[in-house]
């Protein structure tokens, strides 16, 4: 037995143990692998559950609804609003605290209707280390259960049993929710989440892989991985995506040269980690003179 397979004996036995579970199944590969798990382990006892909300992708909720059909799992939709919250539309740096205790909230209250004790999330055992990370403070208060973590399951690890189980998503790029496209500060409205949301689908139809742009408050800051920067600089996308998110709303439209890295915006989200990068608008301050 190799230690991946090791890992699956172990998490899938521990699952087993349990009358029932709801996975929080957003559609990524951890939270596809718990799903895959519970499924193995409790069949028709094993439920997946995704929170419907603004910060959610349409393109997200449909991967999820797809993977859970390849699982086969019983796959529960339900529907609730971030923006509710102050303290999550005031996007400090516990924006991810406020989120993941309400998005786990409803997948609490799902599994009580369901009469299902215990729910699960796909925290992996790379992600306490991952820098600032306080969504997964929310998880400890909630008493919410982590197969992955609690096994030792590695993102590497993640991917292979993503593929032990013929998962279309083992190799699927991380997709952080559509708040962490906005810098620490800036408040989150319906207005920022949406028009980020439709520019990122307009970088999906170009066939870019791993993007994201960043609102920064009238600036588009869009970030493709290095080895798709040269696509990027094409004429015919440079003008495309400059007249398409101008629609949009944005006054300015930029390519980070960098390329696509996490933490660049917020320290806070599930894919953005802390970083010394200065926010945007601070890096024109200091560059312009009273004249520029």
């Amino acid at each position: 037995m190799t230690r991946v397979e090791a890992k699956i004996e172990a998490a899938r036995a521990d699952l087993e143990s349990h009358d029932g579970v709801v996975v929080a199944f957003s559609g990524g590969v951890d939270s596809s692998v718990v799903a895959a798990l519970a499924y193995d382990a409790l069949g028709e006892d094993a439920i997946a559950c995704t929170a419907k909300s603004e910060t959610l992708p349409d393109a997200e909720l449909e991967d999820a609804k797809r993977v859970a059909r390849e699982i086969g799992i019983r796959h529960e939709i339900v529907a609730f609003s971030e923006l509710e919250s102050d303290a999550f539309v005031e996007n400090d740096d516990d924006r991810c605290y406020h989120c993941r205790t309400m998005r786990l909230g409803e997948m609490i209250e799902t599994a009580r209707e369901l009469g299902v004790e215990t729910v699960c999330d796909g925290t992996n055992a790379d992600d306490p280390g991952a820098g600032h990370r306080p969504g997964l403070q929310a998880v400890d208060e909630l008493d919410v259960r982590s197969p992955l973590l609690d096994h030792d399951v590695t993102k590497a690890d993640v991917r292979a049993i993503a593929d032990h189980y013929g998962l279309s998503v083992a190799d699927k790029p991380s997709m952080a929710c559509l708040s962490s496209r906005i810098p620490t500060g800036l408040s989150v409205t319906e207005e920022r989440l949406m028009r980020v949301e439709r520019s990122e689908a307009l970088l999906r139809q170009w066939g870019f892989d791993q993007f994201r742009v960043r609102d920064h408050d009238g600036l588009a800051r869009i970030e493709v991985s290095p080895g798709e920067l040269d696509r990027a600089l094409e004429r015919e996308f440079v003008e495309t995506v400059r007249a398409e998110l101008s629609e949009l709303g944005f006054d300015h439209v930029t390519l980070d040269l960098h390329g696509y890295r996490t933490g660049s915006v917020s320290p806070d989200a599930e894919d953005d980690r802390d970083t010394d990068e200065p926010m945007v608008e601070d890096v024109f301050a200091a560059r312009s003179g009273p004249d520029d």
